[in-house]
Order: structure tokens, then sequence, then C-alpha cells
């Protein structure tokens, strides 16, 4: 049985718990931990009536480092309350050098968590190997009950202690178990060397006792020399597989972004032929993970990674957040589609609607006039595809020079936005209204182009307060069809309590 220890504000000395409900790039209306790091969500889950999230937090220090995992429980996805912690390593067992990324799932009366597991290991025992640590994985098993799930117990023995005899993995972790009928089966982020990236496919009918199939699915040899094979994109973390529509889905993370792809599952010889795919996010977004809403539709979760030096970031005392829940669906040929959950809508205030008509100069008057305060915001543009050239930039709406965000469309090139400097699909083509979305909070924008692509974006901005943010409009200012800017609620009056 574990105890729990503290994942809220909770045991905060006076000191940081001032650092950090006093400072502006913490966001307020993203989840993170009142204090210290957080990375890949771990085991999204709907639960009697309630939302659960755990994710990889390091209790200590606000870098990566001493892997438990978080847990905090939402009524709707968006107000959360942090909980103890669910999982710590426990000494001499076999997650002893950290509780790494898994799955939850229903099982009866309680929710299984399939996780890795991991421990010091000599280099030619170890899965892990990226010049920095040397460590064996294995898939550990644990199970939460209580109306919270904060009563957790695991085995003590890992249900898969070694990746299969014969296959020279480079790496073996981030077990993603569903269910068929009365058979469960478990997808294992891996990679084979010099052959690529891959995924592992076992299947049980106890959850405790494997057995090793074959590849799900598989990539191919980068050829890019790199320490650690992740970089390289020759090792797939973080799978996911689900159906999705008339398909199914397979994402992955690798080489610093995460894919998708859709296909088809062949139930005769269990494995996934691709047919479409893409990336997931184009900006600083990684490990997502999905899960069932309370209607049954399938929500994406990631970590938003920082993009300052760790130096900075340790100093301020925390590190990385979860992104907002995004409602995957995949259109008639089989492409992915990307929208933010309706519940985070219920934030709003007061719209603001830009007035299109009159001259250019009274639009920009009235454009100047337009902000979200505080970082705390939402902004809606929307023109049409193939006709006219469009450029603007999220900008310090008090006249400063800083582009936030910058944002062209070349109707030469109708499906797609230029996004920073990411080629960012928008889908459909000339004709079509295109519309971008930005959730702008604290540090972070997650733009969101036409329902096909995203991009998150993180900036930090000096002083002790966060600046007011506009729009810009360098070029196709008449091709603007239509702009609206909301104020959003915070979901913590002190930036710690989310």
């Amino acid at each position: 049985m574990l105890r729990a220890s503290a994942f809220g504000s909770t045991g905060l000395d006076a000191g940081l718990a001032s650092l950090l409900s006093h400072d502006p790039r913490r966001p307020q209306y993203h989840l993170l931990p009142a204090a210290n790091w957080m990375n890949d969500p771990n085991g999204p889950i709907f639960w009697r009536g309630e939302y659960h999230m755990f994710c990889q937090y390091n209790p200590h220090a606000a870098i990566w480092g001493d892997m438990h995992w978080g847990h905090a429980i939402s009524p709707n996805m968006v107000h959360w309350r942090h909980l103890p912690v669910a999982l710590a390593p426990t000494p001499g067992g076999p997650d002893a050098g950290g509780c790494f990324s898994g799955t939850a799932l229903p099982d009866g009366d309680r929710v299984a968590v399939l996780y890795t597991g991991v421990v010091p290991a000599a280099e030619n025992e170890a899965t892990i190997r990226d010049g920095a640590h040397s460590l064996r994985e294995a898939q550990c098993l644990a199970f939460g009950t209580g109306k919270d799930l904060t009563t957790w117990t695991k085995d003590p023995a890992p249900v898969i202690a070694a990746p299969p005899p014969g296959l020279d993995v480079t790496g073996f972790r981030d077990p993603a178990p569903w269910r068929q009928g009365d058979t469960w089966y478990l997808a294992v982020g891996s990679g084979i060397r010099g052959k690529g990236g891959a995924v592992l496919l076992y299947r049980s009918k106890d959850l405790r006792h494997w057995e090793y199939l074959h590849l799900l699915a598989e990539g191919s040899a980068s050829c890019a020399e790199a320490t650690n094979p992740v970089d390289s994109g020759d090792m797939w973390e973080c799978p996911d597989f689900f159906p999705l529509g008339q398909k199914h889905v397979l994402i992955h993370s690798t080489g610093g972004k995460a894919y998708w792809q859709s296909g088809v599952f062949d139930p005769s010889v269990l494995v996934f032929h691709a047919e479409r795919g893409g990336v997931l996010d184009y900006g600083s977004y990684y490990a997502p993970k999905t899960q069932l809403d309370q209607a049954g539709d399938r929500i994406l979760w990631g970590w938003i990674t920082e993009a300052r030096p760790e130096a900075e970031y340790h100093a301020a005392g925390w590190a990385g957040m979860m992104s907002l829940p995004r409602l995957l669906s995949l259109d008639d040929h089989g492409e992915l589609r990307i929208g933010v959950a309706a519940e985070v809508d219920r934030l709003r205030g007061r719209q603001q609607r830009l007035r299109i008509g009159g001259d250019d100069a009274a639009v920009r008057r009235q454009l100047a006039k337009m902000r979200v305060e505080e970082c705390c915001g939402e902004i809606r543009c929307s023109f049409p595809q193939g006709q006219d050239p469009v450029e603007f930039s999220l900008v310090t709406a008090d006249g400063g020079d800083e582009a936030w965000l910058s944002c062209r469309y070349d109707p030469a090139h109708a499906g797609e936005m230029v996004i920073e400097d990411q080629r960012v699909p928008l889908g459909a083509g000339p004709g079509q209204e295109a519309e971008l979305r930005f959730y702008i909070d604290g540090s972070v924008i997650e733009c969101f182009a036409n329902g096909y692509g995203a991009l998150t974006k993180r900036f930090y901005y000096p002083g002790t307060s966060a600046p007011a943010i506009g729009v810009r409009v360098k070029e196709g200012l008449r091709s603007i069809s239509g702009l609206s800017m909301w104020q959003l609620s915070p979901i913590s009056r002190d930036r710690l309590t989310t």
C-alpha cells in the first residue's frame, strides 16, 4: 500500500508559494502542479463521474528526475483539484528508479494502471542508454480504489520483466492497453536497433500474464547519428492506439514531435496498416495521451514543454503544463481533425468583436483597442482561403515591437498556414473559410488552424506583470472576415490550486 505525498500547494513554504503565485508566466487556466516539474500525461480516465489526470512529476525540484505520478481530479476537464501523488518509486522494487509513463483503465470496481518501472542497470542490461542514463525498463501493474482513487496497491513483480527475447530494442516503455471481448491487448513503445521505431504488441487474459505477438507497427531507420535513439526517431515513445470513426489511429512521439497515423487494424493478423499521417502539434508539445470523455468522444492531452534554459525554469520553481483537452475526429478522407473541447468555452467573458467596414484606418483604430488582458484569453480570426495573402501577429497591445506569434497565409498554398516557421495544414482549400483559434495563458499560446493543425508556442517576457495581447495585421486587413477576443476566467485564485 502506498502512502500519499503532496502534489498540490500543501506543504509549500511561504517564500516559494509567494514566488509561484506572483509569477505572471504561470498559466491561469491550464493544469499544472503547484510547484516543480511535470511532463507526460499518464492514464487520463473518466471514472465514476469525475475526470482523473495523472502525469509524470518530480516532487523535489523543477527539473526532470525522480519520476512519480501526480494526480488531479475534475468534474469537467477544466477546473481541477490536486490530489495526493498516486504512484511513487518503491525502494528495492522494479520501479525503484522511477515510475514512468503508462495507462489507466477500468477493471471492475477499481482502476488498473499499467506503467513502466525503471531501475539503474549495467549498460549491457539496460534498455535506456541515452548518454545520461543507463536504466532497465519493465512493465508494472497497480490498482487504484476509493472514491477519488487515492488508495493504490502495486503488484510486487513486473508483469513484463524484459523485452521479447531475440529483439535488440532501443527502448521498452509506455504501455497502452485496450480490451477486445475477453482479451486484453497491449502496445509498448520501442524500436529495433538498425531498423527504426516500433510498437510491440502483447495479449493477456488477466493483465498479469502477457504473451508477445509481433510488431503492431514499425517505422524505418533514420540513419542519423544520435546518442539517444529517441532524438533520431529510431525509438517511438508514448504510443496510443484506438478506434476513431471507421478507422484506427496510432500516435507516438519521437524526435521532439508527436505524430499520428490513421488506417486499418486487421483483426485476423492483428497488424495496423497506416494510410495517412501527420504531426499532432508543430510546437512545444510532446508525449500526448488520449481518453474517452463522458460522452464517449476521444480527448487528447499533451505535455506542453518549456522552451527556456533549464537554469531559468529551475530557478522559477516550476516547469511544464498540461495542454487543454483536444477533441479528435477523422474527416471523410481519414485526415485527423483537432479542436478544443467545448468545456473550455465556459471560461469566456464578454466578447470583443471587430466590426468589418468603413475605411482601413477606422478598422485599425478599432483593432488597436481590442486586447486580452494579463495573457489570459482567447482570440479567433477567420478569412477565406484561396483569395488574397493574409499576414498578422499576436503582439503586445500597448505598442511594443515584440511579435509573440506570427501567421502568414499565401493563397498559392491554400491548404496550409505558416505559423512561426512551420507549415501547418488548414485542410479544405480555395473558396472555404479558414479559422484560427489562439488560447493565450501566461507563457503559452495554443494555436489551432482550421481544425486540421496545431502549434503550441512558449513565450517569455521580462518583468513582474503579464502584457495585454492584441493583433497587428500587416497584410490582408480587408480579407479578414471575422476577428473576436474573449477574456478567459482563471481556474485558480492564486495560480497554485488549479
